[in-house]
């Protein structure tokens, strides 16, 4: 019987060989290029009750253009044979896809004589934006390396029976971008700054000088009870419509004092207490800046 059951796409160039490998070696049955149209039948065949594969990871993407049409279709026929599936959309910035290409030298499936590789990345969003708009979880590696999204995509292949929410907190500083993989993002920094301190400077959120510091101002706790009251207010809605990955992205000017100190705060919060039966948690927690 087939109870894990992955669907991986994206962009070209933001990864997905790199999750394809990494369910590979967790024991996953994985079909590199699947054309859509085939997924009803391929997913009936394996989960068939003779089958010994339980686990499994097709990767769909541009380079079967053809066959992405009436996606939706493809995935009604999937809900109609009871195939309980999530969707991984991997992605970055275009600016870190040219710079990809350039560095392998490879060619965009979507490039040709009449289409630069600039033009043939926009044209591949378009084509996958349907995808994207089913994906149970997007990943953005635009500042990932590769053994980062390899722990992610171990992460969210082990959460499939643990929970019914798994909730990450990304601290972030917004001098470096906004995650695009974000549910939520809040702004934290009209906070007070450590920065601005030279003795904690070169800390993080996660030393204790400035958890001193940032627990003693007022602000800092009422802006940690008021996004603690709105999570545990809204998540059962998402819950309830079949979402099990959230990503809650806190930012900061830099990333290193008030949205780590923020993000681990809540993090403890919902790892202790939940949002109370029926609902499990699986609190996970990223720093995008803290390159320990």
């Amino acid at each position: 019987m087939l109870t894990n059951f992955l669907i991986i796409s994206g962009t070209s160039g933001s990864g997905k060989t790199v999750a394809l490998q990494v369910l590979e070696d967790l024991g996953f049955y994985c079909i590199d290029n699947l054309p859509a149209s085939l997924l009803p039948e391929m997913a009936a065949r394996i989960g068939a009750a003779d089958s010994d594969t339980h686990k499994c990871a097709v990767s769909i993407d541009s380079r079967n253009q053809d066959f992405l049409g009436n996606l939706q279709g493809h995935f009604e026929s999937l809900h109609s044979l009871n195939i309980d599936y999530r969707v991984i959309f991997i992605d970055a910035d275009d600016k870190t896809l040219l710079k990809r290409y350039s560095q392998t030298r490879r060619r965009h499936p979507l490039a040709d004589a009449n289409t630069s590789l600039s033009e043939a990345i926009a044209k591949e969003r378009l084509l996958l934006q349907p995808l994207s708009n089913l994906a149970h979880r997007r990943l953005d590696t635009t500042n990932t390396t590769p053994h980062e999204l390899r722990s992610q995509i171990r992460d969210f292949a082990a959460t499939r029976e643990e929970s019914s929410l798994t909730l990450l907190f990304q601290s972030f500083g917004f001098k470096y971008g906004t995650p695009v993989d974000a549910d939520f993002v809040f702004d934290v920094r009209c906070l007070p700054n450590p920065y601005w301190n030279e003795a904690l400077r070169p800390l993080t959120g996660k030393d204790a000088e400035v958890i001193e510091f940032l627990t003693a101002q007022p602000e800092c706790q009422q802006m940690l009870d008021h996004i603690r009251t709105f999570l545990e207010y809204w998540l059962p809605c998402f819950i309830a419509d079949n979402r099990n990955y959230i990503t809650v992205a806190i930012g900061c000017t830099g990333g290193q004092h008030r949205s780590v100190f923020l993000s681990e705060s809540l993090s403890k919060h919902f790892a202790e207490h939940g949002l109370g039966d029926p609902h499990v948690i699986l609190t996970q927690i990223r720093h995008r800046e803290l390159r320990h």
